[in-house]
């Protein structure tokens, strides 16, 4: 059985924690800043962890 072949914009868009866990960097931030309130820019910036329902599916992507 050959080896499971990682997706390629899965490996770009998400990192396995050291936990084990799926960190993803937030959306909305590319454009229309101007529109955006300081606080929510601010918001924004820092990463978050994919939900419980979705995680399965993003470690399959990863060959995880």
């Amino acid at each position: 059985m050959p080896k499971m072949k990682t997706h390629s914009s899965a490996k770009k868009r998400f990192k396995i924690t050291g936990s084990g866990k799926v960190k993803r960097f937030q959306a909305f931030t590319s454009h229309m800043m101007r529109n955006k309130g300081k606080k929510a820019k601010l918001r924004l910036r820092d990463g978050t962890i994919v939900s419980e329902a979705d995680e399965k599916r993003v470690k399959r992507l990863l060959a995880r």
